[in-house]
């Protein structure tokens, strides 16, 4: 061998000794009561069985969990759950459920070498623990590489034939990370701000406000949030846009970032528009794959007692970044959302142990085109750019917004509307789509069957939004938000510095009082083609507080004149709603008093959107036919009342409402 194979060989050795001690292999060290994973960057703590995280030591930093609290409050899975068929209350809605932090009872160690550790943290459910935890199989794993900044856990749940029924409202991994360095905030690009301090939300500091999770600050420990309102509400995500978010730690000696990256969202409850909580002040971090926040009950997932159920929520990634002294700490976010990249490529990762992961082999693709056809706006058919379609369990058009059992695959169209959905679990679909710009929902009509490896291409689709003839006026943008209505300042009282001339000023405290302030006496008016529905249509149709602290039904009225009426035809009114929550659509068309109503959507609803700043919940859509000899030639005024008056959070967010004349087919047929 020649003097340069010798050197070339010789500076090979020497590279992997270098690389051996940068990244040392994976070290695994059980105790009596807790288990410690260490791979020289990061070192995670686990009760041992139980499976909470008690600590994780990175950046010289001991302890990034809160320290000062409880061992079981620090990293931890939860659930809500209550039996099966537990009773509602007189107005319809549920019981808070029973809070579990979901202890297991065993520990086992699944892979242990150089380059990885998993850990599988179990709880077996029999008879005799029934009423008292929930009625599943609980599989909680925690996995540790070779040269990662963090580490990766998700679960598995299973519920058994034979087992009784049981109802599951929320669960989650929860993170609360020390107050005394984690005060900066980041849930997107431009929401991140410096977070108030847990103990400003205490008696004495806090005063709440309509409901527990608001709390005005009065007296903070640091002045400059005095008079700020507190609120985890005014952070959620929509589960599209929920993929990474977290903490800064600005005060030690080198900055260090906490995130909690989403690598796919398959795992979570009802599609890509589903509003999920995310950081918040605790510092908390929570990665939510199931609640009923912002769907209120009819989201409950309810097991019948014969009913066979397992899903894998994960695997999560938690993140953990630094920075050298001096540099600016909101390069660990831009360097959070480029390992959220890496960690989207690499799924479904190929590392976890358990066979309920599936790899990308094991999986299906569907392709195809979406194309639209209005035949009132353009008789040929359009491309979709920018439409969402997705596959999700078997159901109505439009009833993935409900479904939370299954995993859900979505993608958006490019600008000629092709789409491809890859790695999609083994099993039947229905196809679904909504198109902004239209009303309703696509389903694709024949189920879809993936198996192992399939490729299906189903071609051309064509969406037919609902339509029966020209339209006369719209007021909105179908677009399932009622974003582009009016949303007023807040009342100068109950400020969140952050939402201050930002495009999300929806997500203020308080809004709703403020249509008492803008209509104390009368009710909204809107009129076709003098008024503006982004400043004349209040984004929320609630009810007007009085003096008197209590609450009166409104009705809106929309002015629209007709220059000729088909008193024999039948016309058509188009409402669609972002959110209803315990109240009644109520329509009447020239006669304010008409009874019965034209329409009544009767008592619905749940979503709670209005107090928890979502400016969506569910989407609904109603089709109600008017008969042609209820309008009159010239002026005509539609009625919308919301006559449920008990609390100020009943009301209803509009998407888009039109009215259709007869359809050609009608007229001249």
């Amino acid at each position: 061998m020649n003097f340069t194979n010798h050197f070339l060989l010789f500076m090979l050795q020497f590279i992997l000794v270098l690389g051996c001690a940068a990244n040392p292999g994976v070290q695994l060290e059980i105790q009596d009561k807790y288990v410690v994973l260490d791979n020289g960057i990061v070192q995670v703590t686990i009760a041992n069985p139980e499976g909470y995280v008690t600590g994780i030591q990175y950046n010289g930093v001991d302890n990034l969990l809160e320290v000062i609290s409880n061992e079981t409050d620090r990293g931890y899975w939860d659930m809500v759950w209550d039996e099966g068929g537990n009773k509602t209350t007189a107005k319809g809605k549920k019981g808070k459920g029973r809070f579990e932090r979901m202890e297991t009872t065993n520990l086992e160690v699944v892979v242990e070498n150089e380059e990885q550790v998993e850990l599988s943290f179990t709880r077996i459910w029999n008879a005799s623990l029934e009423g008292k935890i929930a009625p599943l199989n609980i599989d909680k794993r925690f996995i540790l590489l070779r040269g990662s900044s963090g580490f990766y856990t998700y679960a598995i749940y299973e519920h058994l034939k034979e087992w009784p029924a049981f109802d599951l409202d929320n669960t989650r991994i929860v993170f609360k990370l020390r107050k005394d360095k984690f005060h900066y905030m980041v849930v997107a690009d431009n929401r991140r701000r410096f977070m108030p301090l847990p103990d400003d939300r205490e008696e004495g500091r806090g005063q709440i406000l309509d409901y527990p999770e608001a709390v005005l600050l009065v007296n903070p420990v640091e002045p400059e949030f005095k008079g700020e309102v507190d609120d985890k509400y005014e952070y959620s995500i929509e589960s599209r846009n929920n993929r990474v978010h977290g903490w800064i730690s600005t005060n030690s000696f080198e900055p260090t970032g906490f995130w909690l990256i989403t690598p796919s969202p398959e795992f979570r409850s009802a599609g890509p528009l589903k509003q999920y909580m995310a950081s918040h002040v605790g510092p908390y971090s929570l990665s939510v794959f199931h609640s009923t926040h912002y769907s209120g009950l009819d989201l409950i997932m309810k097991f019948g007692p014969n009913e066979p159920w397992k899903k894998v929520f994960g695997p999560m990634f938690i993140y953990l970044n630094s920075l050298s002294n001096g540099e600016n700490p909101i390069t660990l976010w831009k360097d959070a959302k480029k390992q959220l990249v890496d960690e989207a490529e690499s799924w479904p990762y190929t590392f976890p142990a358990s066979k309920e992961l599936l790899s990308s082999k094991q999986r299906g693709k569907v392709q195809g085109r979406l194309l639209v056809q209005d035949r009132y706006i353009k008789d040929a058919s359009i491309p979709v750019s920018g439409g969402y379609v997705g596959l999700a369990s078997p159901g109505n058009a439009g009833s993935w917004q409900r479904e939370s059992k299954g995993y859900q695959f979505w993608t958006t169209t490019d600008d000629k509307g092709y789409f491809s959905i890859i790695n999609i679990r083994p099993g039947n679909y229905n196809l679904y789509s909504w198109v902004i710009g239209y009303i309703g929902d696509y389903k694709y009509g024949s189920i879809i069957n993936i198996t192992s490896g399939s490729n299906i291409n189903v071609g051309e689709l064509v969406y037919e939004p609902p339509r029966d003839g020209p339209t006369l006026w719209e007021i909105g943008i179908p677009d399932r938000t009622a974003a582009e209505f009016y949303v007023p300042d807040p009342n100068p009282k109950y400020i969140n510095k952050l939402y201050v001339n930002h495009p999300d000023k929806f997500r203020q405290y308080g809004l709703w009082e403020r249509y008492a302030d803008l209509y104390p006496k009368e009710d909204l008016v809107y009129t076709v083609g003098l008024s503006d529905f982004r400043k004349d249509w209040f984004f929320a149709q609630v009810s007007r507080k009085k003096e008197n602290n209590t609450y009166q039904a409104t009705t809106w009225k929309i002015n629209f004149n007709l220059d000729h009426v088909d008193t024999i035809g039948t016309y058509k009114l188009r409402v669609a709603l972002a959110s209803i929550h315990y109240a009644d659509l109520q329509v009447r068309i020239n006669n304010a008093e008409a009874n019965p109503p034209l329409f009544s959507s009767g008592q619905i609803g749940s979503d709670n959107a209005i107090a928890r700043h979502g400016i969506h919940g569910l989407y609904w859509l109603f089709n109600i036919e008017v008969q042609g000899n209820l309008l009159v030639k010239g002026n005509n005024t539609l009625f919308l009342t919301q006559p449920i008056n008990t609390s100020p959070f009943q009301g209803i967010l509009y998407d888009y409402i039109r009215l259709e004349g007869p359809s050609m087919d009608q007229t001249y047929g």
